[in-house]
């Protein structure tokens, strides 16, 4: 009899082992373009309709571009205008009022390309690979994304809770960014 127990916990212990899978690292691939397409910002546009180029961020489902992200965030002092995701000078990136858009692409549009009213324009200053990195973070800061890509603790001093416990919100895009609204 414990011979057979025995057997079935080396058959059970095989199995779990090999049903346990790791994310595929991407340490020596080449670095991800930014859109191909003009990216629609408002639906307000001159000129020609103007297609948005909506598919996936090249990190979106990846943590440790995540977790890379969250550092540049921090490096880039993001957090001097969106005060942790919560808004300061610049839009909150947790709620979800998006101004010029949520989809992945138009995040990569709007960190390289900057927007008026004091986004800077970070072209020239991140590579495509890193602004991808931080287009997952933000996209996370506000629920979005797949839970068990989110970090599950924050290093720095924020005044709000981990993204991983963050709900998620449906987006929508549109108004005008507070500093537009004033003389």
């Amino acid at each position: 009899m414990t011979a057979r127990i025995r057997i079935g916990l080396a058959i059970t212990l095989c199995a779990l082992v090999l049903a346990c899978e790791r994310e595929e690292r991407r340490l020596n691939s080449q670095q991800p373009k930014g859109p191909q397409q003009m990216v629609s910002q408002v639906s307000l546009q001159p000129g020609p309709n103007v297609v948005a180029d909506t598919e996936e961020g090249a990190y979106d489902d990846n943590a440790q571009g995540t977790t890379e992200g969250q550092i540049l965030f921090t490096q880039m002092n993001c957090s001097g205008c969106h005060a942790n995701g919560g808004g300061g000078m610049g839009p909150p990136l947790m709620d979800a009022q998006w101004i010029y858009g949520s989809d992945p692409s138009q995040i990569f549009a709007t960190i390289v390309q900057g927007r008026p009213n004091g986004m800077p324009s970070f072209r020239g200053k991140l590579t495509n690979d890193q602004v991808w990195k931080l287009e997952a973070y933000v996209r996370t800061i506000s629920g979005m994304g797949r839970r068990d890509l989110k970090s599950g603790r924050n290093d720095d001093m924020y005044g709000r809770s981990s993204e991983q416990n963050t709900n998620t919100q449906p987006p929508h895009s549109g108004g005008l960014p507070p500093a537009s609204q004033f003389p």
